[in-house]
């Protein structure tokens, strides 16, 4: 499994311009701390400086495309992000649960679970043995944000 980092383009907008996947100008904050850092999955640092952004993961138009927020570090970190795991551990990056969806070739959904952190791994792993899934999608439960992209490695 390889979770997809986010798209530069999007990191440079953010930052640089400060205009989010909508077109609508970012927030800039800072952080009280636990804000999940879709950039360097793991969660904010007190007094770190954060952007808040509409993101699209989706490659393309369909009717289960959709924009969600997500928090990105304001500057670009080359602190090192393991992409060939899901982030574990409660507060690390997701808490307790989470949800994941199983996304078709064509971008639509074939499979949704909501699961515990610690099993998370091998259901994802599960829905990528299937030849029909293209990619896994992980979102935080309550607030529905986009956490990650699971692809095959």
């Amino acid at each position: 499994m390889q979770i997809a980092p986010l798209p530069e383009d999007f990191l440079d907008r953010v930052r640089v311009r400060g205009v989010d996947d909508q077109g609508q100008p970012v927030r800039r904050l800072v952080s009280a701390g636990g804000e999940p850092c879709r950039d360097v999955l793991r969660r904010a640092r007190p007094g770190e400086e954060i952007i808040l952004a509409s993101f699209c993961p989706f490659p393309q138009a369909g009717p289960y495309r959709e924009f969600g927020p997500v928090f990105v570090l304001a500057a670009p970190s080359d602190e090192p992000v393991a992409r060939d795991r899901l982030p574990l551990g409660l507060g690390e990056y997701f808490n307790a649960e989470y949800v994941i969806r199983a996304y078709g070739h064509g971008g639509d959904i074939l499979d949704a679970r909501r699961v515990a952190t610690a099993e998370g791994p091998q259901h994802v792993a599960d829905l990528l043995d299937r030849p029909e899934v293209a990619w896994v999608d992980a979102r935080f439960p309550l607030m529905g944000c986009f956490a990650c992209r699971v692809q095959r490695a």
